[in-house]
C-alpha cells in the first residue's frame, strides 16, 4: 500500500491554492506518448537469463589499449590503493554529513579535500566539490552576478570552453534570468579567445578556458588584469587540471574564481560518469560561494574535529536568501581525487604532468611529419592539440580503431560552422602513453594517409 499522507480535502485545498482543477493538470508538460499509463505486461527475467543478456550487451563496448582522445573526458592513471583505501570503513556515511559526531572520517577527508583543491588553484577558499565542472563554471557566473548584487547584467564567455560547458552555462543562467552572456569569438590562427578593447562597465564577469576546447594555453594574466582594473570577475575554466602540475595556477595568473573538473585524477569516465566539479576563489567571496564548506574545530575535550562550517543552499537556515540550491557534494568521488593526489605528491604530479607533455609532443612531431598531416593553432598547448588531416577523418579513426586506438575526438561533432572542421581532430595524450604507443600511432597513420590501408 501506498503511503498517501494527504486527505482530498486537503488536496483541494492545495489545488485551488495554486489555481489548478486536478492534480492531472500538474503533469501537463509531460507528452502523453511518454507516459506509462498501464503496469508493463512483462513478468520480467530470473537472474541468470539478466545477466546472460547483460553480458551479451556489455559485449558489444569497443576496448581500446591506446586513449589518444580528451575533450573534457581525460584519463590518467588511477593507483589500485585508492579504491582499497575510499572502501574503508571510516568513510562510511549515509547521504549529508550533517551529523559530525557520525562523520568525522568523511567530514575530514572533504577539509583535506578542500585544502588540496585551494593549493592547486592557488586560491583561498574551496568549497566540498561540485557535481561536474560545467555546472561550476555556471555556479561561478550566478556567483559573480551576486557580488555585484545584480547591477551588472553582462558576463563575456569565451567560444573556446568546452562546448558541452557552455551548452550547459547557457541553461542554468538562463533559468535564472536577469543574465546576458555574450560569447566571444576566436582567433583562426592563434586559437585564441579575441577580447574587447575595453570592457564596459555592464559586465559582472569574464570566463576564459585554461586551456581551450582545441588546446590552446592563452596567455591569461593579461585578460585577469585588465578584469581587475575594470572592476570585472576573472572566471577560469579547467577540464583537466594536470596542467597545474607543469603551470601557473588561476591565484598566480589573478583569478578570482576558479572551476575545474578533477574527476580524471579521481577515476574514469566510463559508463558516463560520475564527474568531480571543483571551485574555489578569494577568500572575499566566501560567503557568495554555492555548496558547502567543512571546517576544522575544538571539540569539547581539546580535540580537533570536523564540521559543516557554511551550508547555503535554500533547506538550511539561509532559505530564500541561498546562493545555490546544489543537494550534494560528489563525496566518494572528491575522497578518490583526495587519496589519489595523497599518493602522488608534489613530486608525482609533476611527473604525472610531464609524462603528458613529453608524450603529446612526441605525439604531435611524428604525426605533423606525415605529409598531409598539420598543427591547426600556432598556440602553445598542454595535453590536447588540434591537428588537421587531409584525409576522411572518419575512417581514419575506424582504421587506429581496429587496431586498438581511439584516435582524438572529431572537432565537427561539436563547431560544424567552423571551416576546415571536417578534417580537423584534437588529440590528447597522458602519462600512460608508451613510446611503443606512438610510433604504432604514427606508423598507422602515414599508412592510411599513404594508401596502405585502403
Amino acid at each position: 500500500m501506498r503511503y498517501l499522507p494527504h486527505s482530498d480535502s486537503e488536496i483541494k485545498e492545495m489545488l485551488e491554492a495554486i489555481g489548478v482543477d486536478d492534480i492531472e493538470e500538474l503533469f501537463r508538460s509531460i507528452p502523453q506518448s511518454n507516459r506509462c499509463i498501464v503496469e508493463s505486461p512483462s513478468s520480467g527475467l530470473t537472474e541468470h537469463v539478466l545477466r546472460r543478456s547483460m553480458e551479451e550487451l556489455s559485449g558489444k563496448n569497443v576496448l581500446h589499449e591506446i586513449m589518444l582522445a580528451g575533450s573534457g573526458a581525460s584519463f590518467h592513471s588511477i593507483p589500485s590503493a585508492v579504491d582499497n583505501i575510499i572502501s574503508r570503513s571510516e568513510f562510511l556515511t549515509a547521504y549529508t554529513p550533517y551529523q559530525p559526531e557520525v562523520s568525522q572520517g568523511t567530514l575530514q577527508a572533504v577539509f583535506e579535500f578542500q585544502t588540496m583543491v585551494c593549493e592547486l588553484f592557488g586560491m583561498d577558499v574551496s568549497n566540498a566539490s561540485m557535481y561536474d565542472g560545467a555546472s561550476a563554471l555556471g555556479e561561478a557566473i550566478l556567483m559573480a552576478n551576486r557580488i555585484h548584487k545584480g547591477k551588472r547584467s553582462r558576463v563575456l564567455v569565451s567560444r573556446a570552453i568546452n562546448p558541452n560547458y557552455l551548452s550547459v552555462v547557457k541553461t542554468m543562467v538562463e533559468s535564472f534570468g536577469g543574465i546576458e552572456i555574450e560569447f566571444l569569438d576566436i582567433d583562426p590562427d592563434t586559437g585564441e579567445t579575441i577580447y574587447p578593447e575595453d570592457f564596459s562597465a555592464d559586465i559582472s564577469a569574464v570566463a576564459v578556458p585554461y586551456p581551450g576546447f582545441f588546446g590552446v594555453i592563452e596567455n591569461l594574466e593579461t585578460v585577469t588584469s585588465k578584469c581587475s582594473e575594470n572592476g570585472v570577475l576573472s572566471i577560469c575554466s579547467m577540464t583537466d587540471i594536470s596542467l597545474l602540475s607543469l603551470f601557473k595556477s588561476p591565484g598566480e595568473l589573478g583569478f578570482d574564481i576558479a572551476t575545474g573538473e578533477g574527476m580524471g585524477l579521481a577515476g574514469t569516465s566510463g559508463m558516463g560518469g560520475p564527474s568531480l566539479g571543483l571551485m574555489a576563489c578569494k577568500t572575499d567571496y566566501t560567503k557568495q560561494m554555492p555548496g558547502r564548506i567543512v571546517g576544522q574545530t575544538i571539540d569539547s575535550n581539546g580535540e580537533d574535529g570536523y564540521v559543516l562550517t557554511l551550508a547555503t543552499r535554500e533547506q538550511h537556515i539561509k532559505r530564500e536568501k541561498a546562493t545555490s540550491n546544489i543537494c550534494s557534494n560528489q563525496a566518494l568521488v572528491a575522497l578518490a581525487f583526495t587519496v589519489h593526489m595523497s599518493l602522488l605528491g608534489p613530486d608525482g604530479f609533476r611527473n604525472l604532468g610531464a609524462g603528458c607533455k613529453n608524450a603529446t609532443d612526441a605525439l604531435v612531431k611524428g604525426l605533423a611529419s606525415i605529409e598531409g598531416v598539420k598543427k591547426v593553432y600556432s598556440g602553445p598547448y598542454f595535453n590536447e592539440v588540434t591537428l588537421s588531416f587531409r584525409c576522411d577523418t572518419r575512417e581514419l579513426r575506424k582504421y587506429l580503431s581496429k587496431h586498438g586506438i581511439l584516435l582524438g575526438v572529431m572537432v565537427k561533432w561539436f563547431y560544424p560552422e567552423l571551416q576546415g572542421a571536417d578534417d580537423m581532430l584534437v588529440i590528447n595524450a597522458n602519462e600512460m602513453i608508451s613510446d611503443s604507443d606512438i610510433t604504432k600511432t604514427i606508423d598507422l597513420v602515414r599508412d592510411f594517409m599513404e594508401g596502405g590501408a585502403r
